[in-house]
């Protein structure tokens, strides 16, 4: 009796608590900066026709994705890799 139960319990997925997930911008905008880009102004004209943002507004973004795990735990590779480009860039100034 038992086994019809846990046998509906293995069906079910696990899904993650909704403040966990990031949101489709979010996540758009993690994808844009895994993709490399070939000439001037090609991820700026990308930035505004597939998220419609502005460019600033984006880097905004971006740099606050960079402190938030969700980004994290969603693209580990791509957010770390942004994390040392930014300290980088710190220490530079």
């Amino acid at each position: 009796m038992d086994q019809g139960r846990s046998t509906d319990e293995e069906q079910e997925p696990e899904q993650e608590p909704e403040q966990e997930l990031l949101a489709r911008r979010e996540r758009g905008i993690i994808a844009l900066e895994r993709r490399g880009f070939l000439g001037p102004g090609a991820k700026e004209r990308a930035i505004r026709e597939e998220l419609g943002l502005a460019p600033v507004r984006y880097y905004q973004l971006l740099n606050a994705l960079l402190d938030d795990p969700r980004a994290l735990a969603h693209d580990p590779v791509t957010v770390n890799r942004l994390r040392r480009v930014r300290e980088s860039r710190r220490t530079q100034r």
